[in-house]
Parts: structure tokens; C-alpha cells; sequence
């Protein structure tokens, strides 16, 4: 199936109530578990490679080729997505690649800088009909005041968007980056608020730390994107530990990579039917992706 757009996953996904799946790519095994999740439960997806992501492999193109791969020979609808973007430069390198939908992170910046910062490259991509996330603030888990006492305001936020031109606006909700346990209860008033002013999608960053039923009930309140990284990760890890444990001998990475990647895969199929459920979608978002953008 040819490449989707992150947009049209998000345009299909709020108005059949479900919500858009974005998990994170670590590595070739991580994208082809991932990819495989997708097919198995024929249901869209979000391939997200962050800036960290690209800092490990050393540069861009490499990690992002292959995933871009992937994603086009696959027979799931699948979009590829740049994650947490702090260096302009790689908004750049992504398009050239091929890339249209990135997630520029000017969090840290002051408020106005981020504005500024984000509008302009916003700009630059729109002018490419690649699609933009952004955030206020940073997420919890990375000292910002996003923390998990932390709370998006709807008017600040609508201000924002109507500032920058953004696509859609991760929002501070109760989650945090990196937690390990599932036990966030996320403030689903607030999330329908700022369903009910914002006229982009809500996206959820630290999903990780969120239960099942907890990101179905945000979903049901009005969050679209839901971003999880750090769960499948532990997972993968899981997997490796238990492989060597069993073979201390065992010195071909083939041999547990392998059944990691299968982990991965099973997991990410579950949450895949956590997170959307509606029958037939796939076909839909194929068909909206030519005249959507990013």
C-alpha cells in the first residue's frame, strides 16, 4: 500500500470517535515489529522516528529510509512521522528524504521564541504540504511544565495554534514521558474542553504511563493521537533479558532479536485494538492520503 499522511490517519480517526496509533521506531527490528503489528491487525498506523532516534543511528537518512521502506511496502496504512524535532536543520534533511509530517519541538524555548520558531517552520512546511505538531510546553519527564501536575490551558493553547498554523497541538493532560508503570488517570475534562475550543487534533505524548480502559476513556473525551514509546521499548528489552537468561551461551543477535521483535509485534497489535477499533478504516484513510497533507 503506498504511503499514507499523518493527517488523513488523524481526519479519519476523529470522526469515527477512535483514536490515531503513534509508536515510536527505536531500530530496524523495533520498525519491522511495528510494521508487522499494523498487517496482523489491519488497522492504521504511525511510525514515529524522534530526533534522539536519529542521534543513535548517527544521522538521518539512514533510520528514515528504511522506515519509509517499510511503510510503502506494507499492506497496512502506515505513515512515517518525525518526532521531538529541537534542530530546524533535520525538518530539512526529513523532507529531502521524503518525510511530510514532523513534530517540531520548540517547547523549551520561551513562549514567544516558540511561536516564532514554530510558526516559521510551520510555514516552510506547509509551503511543502508536510503536516505539523507542536507543543506548549514540554511533556512531564523532561523538566518542562508540562510535568504530570501540569495542565494545558484551552485559550493559551488556542492562541497558539492560531499563531503558529499548527496541524495539531500535543497538550498536557496528567502524562509524562517515560514512565514505566500504567497507572496515569488523566484529567478527561480538560481533554473535552480543549476538544470543544481547538480546531486541530489533541495529541497525547507519555502514553506509555496510561492503562488501556484510561486511553480509551481520553480517546472517547477527545484525544486523537496517541503517542506511545517507552512501554514497547520495555517490552523489547524484556524479551532480550529473558532470551539471554535462559542461554547465557548464546551469541548470535539474530537469536534474540528475533523473538523481541515478536514481542513487540504482539504487544503493539493489542494496542493497536485498544486504541482503534473501527472496522474498514484502512481503505478510507488509503484513499483520503493523495489530497491530505503530510
Amino acid at each position: 500500500m503506498p504511503l499514507v499522511s499523518t493527517s488523513s490517519l488523524l481526519d479519519a480517526a476523529r470522526v469515527n470517535g477512535v483514536g490515531a496509533a503513534a509508536f515510536n521506531v527505536i531500530h530496524l527490528e523495533t520498525a519491522e515489529a511495528l510494521v508487522t503489528a499494523a498487517e496482523r491487525a489491519e488497522a492504521p498506523l504511525i511510525l514515529q522516528i524522534s530526533e534522539n532516534c536519529i542521534r543513535y543511528h548517527g544521522s538521518l537518512r539512514p533510520i528514515t529510509l528504511a522506515t519509509l521502506a517499510l511503510a510503502e511496502d506494507s499492506s497496512a496504512a502506515v505513515a512515517v512521522h518525525l518526532d521531538h524535532l529541537t534542530d530546524p536543520e533535520l525538518v530539512h534533511e526529513g523532507a529531502a528524504a521524503g518525510v511530510r509530517s514532523f513534530m517540531v519541538d520548540a517547547s523549551a524555548l520561551p513562549y514567544d521564541q516558540n511561536v516564532a520558531t514554530t510558526a516559521a517552520l510551520t510555514a516552510w512546511c506547509h509551503e511543502r504540504d508536510a503536516f505539523v505538531e507542536a507543543e506548549l510546553g514540554e511533556v512531564g519527564g523532561k523538566d518542562g511544565v508540562h510535568a504530570p501536575g501540569a495542565r494545558t490551558d484551552p485559550d493559551e493553547a488556542l492562541a497558539f495554534v492560531d499563531a503558529t498554523g499548527v496541524d495539531a497541538l500535543a497538550v498536557a493532560v496528567g502524562s509524562s514521558h517515560a514512565m514505566r508503570e500504567r497507572t496515569t488517570v488523566l484529567d478527561k475534562e480538560l481533554i473535552s474542553r480543549l476538544r470543544e475550543t481547538l480546531p486541530v487534533p489533541l495529541v497525547l505524548h507519555g502514553s506509555s504511563g496510561v492503562p488501556d480502559d484510561e486511553l480509551q476513556r481520553a480517546i472517547a473525551a477527545g484525544m486523537t493521537k496517541i503517542n506511545i514509546s517507552t512501554h514497547l521499548v520495555s517490552v523489547f528489552t524484556r524479551s532480550i533479558r529473558e532470551t539471554l537468561g535462559a542461554d547465557p551461551r548464546l551469541i548470535d543477535s539474530r537469536k534474540y532479536l528475533k523473538p523481541a521483535r515478536e514481542e513487540v509485534a504482539r504487544e503493539a497489535a493489542r494496542l493497536l485494538g485498544v486504541v482503534n477499533t473501527a472496522p474498514g478504516l484502512p481503505e478510507q484513510y488509503a484513499a483520503q492520503a493523495p489530497a491530505a497533507r503530510g
